[in-house]
């Protein structure tokens, strides 16, 4: 900022020019005009970092947009908070976004962690600590990576290592890493788990590890099977059998003496059931359990959803109380006892929602109610569950909402409709986008080729390369006039990025002026 000021007043004094520049109207929340800044380009990372590119020099900016800190560079690479990421003529460094800087711009690589920073040059690695301020080099690697629990994993010739573990100079023959928490490790003696300290959690003398979801895993060490979870000091072992366990299709069952006895979860034992034939997963943590007695039954994560019974081939969760069940290749729905509340005669089912359900009939789809009766003819493409009222269907090839009374919402359908956060909808016609409020009312008719709600009763919309803010019933706060608009949550402010011409004029005449800017509608 400071370095292009100085030219301009320089150049004022030989000649008089027109140059393109760009300026922010910066408004408080309630869209009042707060102050402006002038000859920038902003761009807001985080709550906690605004950056200005101008003239490819990047600098962080104050919550007034004024610069104080130069990054010493001409791109950004990545922000991982608090991290900046950037890239210089010279390499890569990294910033603080408080404007520390942690690396220079001299290196090959960066990787960022929460708490570190791991920056090669060559084969050399280096770490920054943030608790300690401190850099130091961990080594000369083949290859180093930041883990996702925040270790270094390294490699050369002689194995992996650890470089920020208390023992560093300990190998082995594998690490790979698992989730925020754990690394999986492999020794000639097994395998065994790393905590985010770099200490085992659990020894290296497990014959077969698996992750299975989140901190917990399943083990096999010689004759024994185990439900291992993971923990920060010491792995916790919550159960363990000498009978065969399995992992079939995201299903964890225990065999006893050859015969299928028990279905797990990741504790211990969700079902203990004498006379199962077939367990099959039929959605997240529920599953159908077939008997020799030819039964099914629903399982959940906490037990029977649908008790055993007959006369059904398939169930699948279900809400409200009510379960689509296959019965012949036919759907229809029952309740927690099994019972046929709506006979099995259609051909898909979606789940009841406000009383409602979509079901398919050949290639049509209609909505019947929980008596099974027909609210709808079967006239329907595509049917979708009600959402405050309201449903999304498919007819005659255009999409459309449907009210509680089985009444289509608009004349003309739309080429599609996307529900969105908080149960809005963005519709799309002949390319060009509007948004509809959860009740189906019309915030924005189609006609822009961008929108996006930012938060109640703020709506950015860009219509070409125009920008302006809506509120809920449609109506324009900030007009169709700026080149792009940002939302700055972090100083709570909101910066329109405005466009015009100006005029320096011969320093004997007159001092630079912003006479010449253009006025909104011009």
């Amino acid at each position: 900022m400071g370095l292009k000021k100085a030219s301009l007043v320089l150049l004022a004094w030989t000649s008089v020019f027109v140059s393109y520049a760009q300026t922010y109207e910066v408004f408080d929340k309630d869209l009042k005009l707060k102050f402006r800044v002038e000859y920038d380009q902003i761009n807001v990372l985080g709550e906690a970092v605004r950056i200005s590119t101008v003239n490819n020099e990047l600098k962080l900016l104050s919550r007034e947009y004024k610069p104080y800190f130069d990054l010493k560079a001409n791109q950004v690479i990545a922000y991982d908070q608090p991290w900046i990421v950037v890239k210089g003529n010279e390499g890569m460094g990294a910033f603080h976004e408080y404007g520390i800087e942690v690396f220079p711009t001299t290196y090959d690589d960066i990787q960022t962690y929460f708490t570190r920073v791991l920056a090669k040059k060559g084969n050399r690695y280096f770490v920054y600590d943030h608790a300690t301020k401190q850099t130091k080099q961990i080594g000369v690697f083949e290859e180093a990576f930041m883990a996702l629990n925040g270790q270094v994993v390294a490699k050369n010739s002689q194995g992996y290592f650890l470089p920020l573990s208390s023992n560093p100079d300990r190998s082995f023959q594998n690490i790979t890493q698992v989730n925020e928490n754990f690394l999986f490790v492999q020794q000639p003696t097994g395998y065994g788990l790393i905590n985010r300290e770099g200490d085992y959690v659990l020894e290296p003398v497990i014959d077969r590890l698996e992750h299975l979801n989140g901190d917990y895993f399943f083990g096999y060490d010689g004759n024994q099977y185990m439900l291992i979870r993971g923990r920060e000091g010491k792995a916790d072992i919550r159960y363990t059998s000498y009978h065969k366990i399995t992992v079939e299709n995201d299903v964890i069952l225990e065999y006893i003496h050859g015969k299928l006895r028990r279905v797990m979860n990741y504790d211990g034992i969700l079902l203990d059931q004498v006379g199962m034939e077939e367990v099959t997963s039929v959605g997240e943590k529920h599953y159908n359990v077939r008997l020799r007695d030819a039964k099914i039954g629903l399982l959940g994560p906490k037990g029977w959803e649908v008790s055993p019974v007959s006369q059904v081939d398939k169930i699948l969760p279900g809400s409200e109380g009510l379960y689509p069940a296959y019965k012949s290749g036919k759907v229809g729905f029952i309740d927690k006892q099994g019972r046929w509340v709506v006979q099995p005669s259609y051909d898909q089912a979606g789940q009841f929602n406000q009383g409602k359900a979509a079901v398919r009939s050949g290639s049509r789809w209609a909505f019947i109610n929980a008596q099974g009766e027909t609210l709808t003819d079967f006239r329907f493409d595509q049917g979708q569950g009600f959402v405050q009222g309201v449903a999304i269907v498919q007819d005659q090839g255009l999409f459309n909402l449907l009210d509680s009374n089985g009444q289509l919402l608009f004349e003309h359908g739309f080429d599609r409709i996307f529900p969105t956060e908080g149960n809005y909808y963005l519709t799309e016609r002949d390319g060009l986008l509007g948004l509809l409020a959860p009740s189906g009312k019309v915030i924005a008719e189609t006609a822009f080729q961008e929108i996006r709600r930012e938060e109640f009763d703020r709506i950015i919309a860009r219509q070409g390369d125009k920008f302006g803010i809506l509120n809920e019933d449609g109506e324009f706060l900030l007009p169709l006039y700026y080149r792009n608009i940002i939302f700055d949550q972090g100083s709570q402010q909101i910066l329109a990025e405005d466009s015009y011409q100006f005029q320096v004029e011969d320093a004997a005449t007159a001092a630079p002026s912003t006479q010449g800017r253009k006025r909104k509608g011009s």
